[in-house]
């Protein structure tokens, strides 16, 4: 039986145009089973080292990614068939790399939103989405939006951010009350450079720390609720 570390790396990422979306690291396969589709990085587990530090290692080493915010152990895969020939049992990571960051990576390697993924290899899609999840539950009972945000950020920006990874629209307002009422949220005295149109310029924020803190659910992270459905009216008897 063969053991291999994966990672699903994921970042939100800003395009020439349009809102930040929610991406995940892939590269494609050169060789068979499933040569050319996409994958996650990662390889086999060596004797000497842990599963962190493995997947660390190959990060680094195979996609050049050594900036991670954070990095946690997502699940172990070991469905018999879940790579054709030998067992291969994996167990994959979670991690993040911050906004504004831009790690060089191969040729053979590009970011894929997650809401459109391409046809991936073996599990992979699967262990991508458990991780695309994974980060949605986290963002709404701990601090983890400190991974994914740059040091220094507006309100409106951190908005943007956890609305790319939540999958629908966050209130600033409310985003900054909840944080800031926690202790998770301050001020850092700076304000943001004014755009184009001008106007008072935004203040600048940073999260109070860099480890992962457990706090009471964020409702207001929750979903909008959809309003009831009206019952059918009955048409008049004739």
């Amino acid at each position: 039986m063969v053991h291999e570390v994966l990672a699903a790396v994921l970042q939100v990422r800003y395009a020439t145009s349009g809102p930040p979306t929610l991406r995940v690291l892939l590269w494609r396969r050169a060789l068979d089973p499933h040569i050319g589709r996409w994958s996650l990085p990662g390889g086999r587990l060596r004797p000497d080292e842990d599963v962190e530090a493995s997947i660390r290692r190959q990060l680094a080493e195979k996609v050049d990614v050594k900036q991670l915010s954070h990095v946690e152990q997502l699940a172990v895969f070991s469905a018999p068939d879940r790579v054709p020939g030998p067992r291969v049992v994996a167990t994959a990571f979670l991690g993040l790399v911050p906004t504004g960051v831009d790690p060089e990576v191969p040729e053979d390697t590009a970011w894929h939103e997650l809401d459109a993924l391409p046809r991936t290899a073996f599990d992979h899609g699967a262990i991508a989405l458990r991780a695309r999840d994974r980060l949605r539950a986290k963002l709404c009972y701990t601090n983890l939006g400190f991974a994914l945000a740059p040091k220094e950020f507006t309100v409106s920006t951190l908005r943007d951010l956890y609305s790319a990874a939540l999958g629908y629209r966050v209130s600033a307002t409310n985003l900054q009350r909840v944080l800031s009422r926690r202790g998770l949220l301050a001020p850092t005295g700076g304000t943001a450079v004014p755009g184009r149109a001008g106007g008072r310029p935004a203040a600048l924020y940073s999260f109070t720390g860099k480890g992962i803190q457990v706090t009471d659910p964020f409702a207001v992270f929750r979903p909008p609720a959809r309003p009831p459905r009206r019952p059918a009216r009955r048409a008049a008897p004739s």
